[in-house]
């Protein structure tokens, strides 16, 4: 992760971070749950990952990445990132950890989430420091706002 644009202090980025944070520490758990046999842990971290992954995605994507997507110039990016989106969306809603193939399929879909999310606080963020404008802030926070109404505070 960089640290040096300071994309990082803007206040809907800081979000969009911490709630990576947080879908990374539930899979980290649910991979240990079952490394550790506890099968029922693990599909409640699943499913956190899931309810917290559906509210970020429809952040990003009605917000930052609609407004970055209409540039041509990240236009190809961002379609990217909406596919793996759609891929691990997928595969959580019928996700069986009961199933060792869909357990060994979960680990790779850890690992690609946290390739996803480099992608995007290493590449889009920093980006949009200088691809948007105030109102497409306006905009992006605002979609934010939407997918987390019980949200405390303001951006």
């Amino acid at each position: 992760m960089c640290h040096y644009c300071g994309c990082r202090e803007i206040p809907l980025i800081k979000e969009f971070i911490a709630e990576h944070e947080s879908v990374t520490d539930a899979a980290g758990g649910a991979l240990r749950a079952l490394d550790s046999g506890d099968q029922g842990l693990a599909a409640e971290l699943v499913a956190r990952m899931g309810r917290e992954l559906r509210a970020h995605w429809q952040g990003e994507e009605q917000g930052l990445f609609a407004v970055m997507g209409g540039d041509e110039e990240y236009a190809g990016y961002v379609d990217a990132l909406v596919r793996e989106h759609r891929e691990l969306a997928g595969f959580l809603d019928q996700v069986d950890l009961g199933r060792a193939e869909d357990v060994v399929r979960l680990r790779e879909a850890v690992d690609e989430l946290y390739h996803h999310i480099a992608k995007e606080e290493d590449g889009l963020f920093p980006a949009s420091l200088t691809a948007l404008s105030g109102d497409d802030w306006d905009l992006s926070m605002a979609a934010w706002c939407t997918a987390h109404p019980d949200a405390r505070g303001d951006l």
